[in-house]
């Protein structure tokens, strides 16, 4: 390609909004532009990147005996109401009316759509099945941001397995994980594989891949001994031992007037550690309470897996009012018998604590958790802090600050049975195939790839995703020596199969040389008379900027090597 004829935009100043270096990069460079909010064009250069990531998928997919198809991105309501995921999905669903009035919705992802394939399935000889597909995806984004990090239309690899048990299930999500662990790795992206909540996806074990990057929005929290990572929704930690006094023999209620907060019960002589934090919540139209220890956050997410509801909400202070009695600030679980109570592992057995007596301006003293509170469920719902103990090793864990990349599910056979997936096993027993979810973003991994690869001058691509893997300056256009070894060049490197881009631009050399520094083009080849007198081009990698000069006729040689 000659860069006379490329449209490629180039900026010099990126957008006011932009607060992410992909995002500034992306639209100076010329790769993007924005349509609306969360939604982009791909110019020239930016749809080179992504057809280039998007064969680096397919050929990974493909590798483990994926088969690409493709299912339509408008939905019926019905499909999704059929999964109960049409109330779940909350506002983040786009939701349309067709002349008719009937409801459909443009896809979040395709569970239940390709399920529904699933149901072409009749034995279990045609087992396992691996389908993905590369689509748009629609997700109605409150706070669109970041360029291609945080949008509402984008590009989604999303693949699924089918397998006649638990153990195929278990095969082909190894599959899964050791091909985005290649995809990854082609990208030049360090992807660390978590423990991650699976959401409403529902089924059982997720992972997440995540690279660290001061923009990321997920925090991770990392062993370094490399014994443990997780994400905040999923990570656990172990905690010192509080050895409690004896406390007394019933609960105490005393007058706590003003006092709303577990910092205002400390400072009048009762530590955080000593108190219970009860918060209300309605998950499914039904009264929650979720306990945890005074100094501990509750991670909400937690608390919605927990419940396995479709919508969890914090209660308002009215309905918390009807359900206890009293207003936030002096809530409590002792005595309640009527509503479903989740409390924390980290209150288990513990003594002399103070909690909430569901009178305004009224608490106990020496509660007995065990004797005092009808708890129904122990689940972890504490949110972890960096510094604690890992489970694993004891090691103080660390928070990182990481972009999700990829994330692949075990979601079992809640799909498979509501949409008729259903095999003949080998005894001739109709069963629901177990199935898997494994997504990619490829706009958030372009858009990853620029946040870990850039520094002040602009883009720095990986050569296998790069809109062109070489640009040959011609320093000087008047010089007709110049532009017939620039030339030359170019079309032994076309003819080598090299991704090849031509600067014959009527332009300052300043001014090519910043353009290619900011596109990020791996290798630049520059051609101009001083150089080219004593037989020599000068090559510059993009990655170090270190300038060399190499026989002209070696130039081709050493490009193909480096590529």
């Amino acid at each position: 390609m000659r860069w006379s004829s490329l449209f490629t935009p180039t900026l010099r100043d990126a957008p006011g909004d932009a607060e992410a270096t992909s995002h500034k990069l992306l639209v100076r460079g010329g790769f993007i532009r924005p349509l609306h909010a969360g939604h982009y064009t791909y110019l020239p250069l930016g749809h080179r990147v992504r057809a280039k990531v998007i064969k680096i998928i397919q050929e990974e997919m493909n590798a483990i005996g994926g088969q690409e198809i493709m299912v339509p991105t408008m939905h019926p309501a019905s499909i999704w109401q059929a999964s109960g995921r049409w109330d779940s999905m909350g506002d983040v669903m786009f939701r349309v009316q067709d002349r008719h009035g009937s409801d459909n919705a443009l896809g979040v992802t395709a569970e239940e759509i390709f399920a529904t394939v699933g149901a072409e399935l009749s034995s279990y000889k045609q087992l396992p099945q691996m389908w993905y597909q590369i689509n748009t995806k629609f997700r109605d984004e409150a706070r669109p941001k970041n360029g291609l990090l945080r949008v509402r239309e984008f590009t989604m690899k999303d693949a699924y397995s089918f397998d006649i048990d638990e153990a195929g299930l278990d095969t082909s999500f190894d599959a899964q994980h050791q091909a985005y662990l290649k995809i990854f790795g082609r990208l030049d992206l360090e992807a660390i594989p978590v423990e991650a909540s699976s959401g409403n996806m529902g089924g059982t074990d997720s992972v997440e891949f995540m690279v660290r990057a001061d923009t990321g929005e997920d925090e991770v929290l990392i062993c370094p001994n490399g014994d443990y990572a997780a994400n905040i929704e999923k990570a656990i930690s172990t905690l010192s031992t509080i050895e409690d006094e004896a406390g007394l023999a019933a609960p105490e209620k005393f007058a706590t007037p003003n006092i709303r907060t577990i910092e205002a019960l400390a400072k009048a002589g009762y530590a955080a550690d000593r108190q219970i934090k009860t918060m209300v919540f309605v998950a499914d139209g039904e009264t929650v309470l979720a306990l945890v220890r005074g100094d501990h956050q509750l991670n909400e997410q937690k608390l919605a897996d927990a419940t396995a509801a479709n919508v969890v909400r914090p209660a308002s202070s009215d309905e918390a009012l009807a359900a206890l009695g009293a207003r936030p600030g002096s809530l409590g679980a002792v005595g309640v018998t009527d509503l479903r109570i989740m409390a924390d592992p980290s209150l288990r057995g513990r003594r002399a604590m103070a909690t909430g007596a569901n009178e305004d301006d009224w608490h106990y003293r020496g509660v007995d958790v065990n004797r005092d509170i009808a708890v129904d469920e122990w689940v972890d719902l504490r949110e972890v802090q960096a510094g604690e103990a890992c489970v694993n090793c004891g090691a103080a864990l660390g928070m990182v600050n990481t972009i999700e990349s990829g994330h692949i599910f075990k979601l079992g056979r809640g799909y498979a049975e509501k949409f008729g997936a259903q095999v003949l096993d080998k005894n001739g027993k109709q069963v629901p195939v177990v199935m898997g979810s494994y997504g990619i973003g490829v706009d958030r991994a372009i858009a990853t790839v620029v946040e870990t690869h850039s520094d002040e001058n602009g883009i720095i691509w990986p050569a296998a995703i790069a809109p062109y893997e070489v640009v040959i300056t011609i320093v000087q256009m008047k010089d007709d020596d110049s532009v017939a070894a620039a030339t030359e060049l170019y079309n032994q490197l076309l003819s080598a199969g090299v991704d090849v881009l031509l600067d014959d631009r009527d332009a300052r050399p300043g001014v090519k040389f910043a353009d290619a520094e900011l596109i990020g083009i791996p290798h630049r080849i520059g051609v101009g008379p001083r150089a080219l007198a004593e037989g020599n081009v000068e090559y510059t990698p993009r990655a170090t900027g270190d300038t060399e000069l190499v026989a002209i006729g070696d130039i081709a040689s050493r490009i193909q090597q480096a590529l």
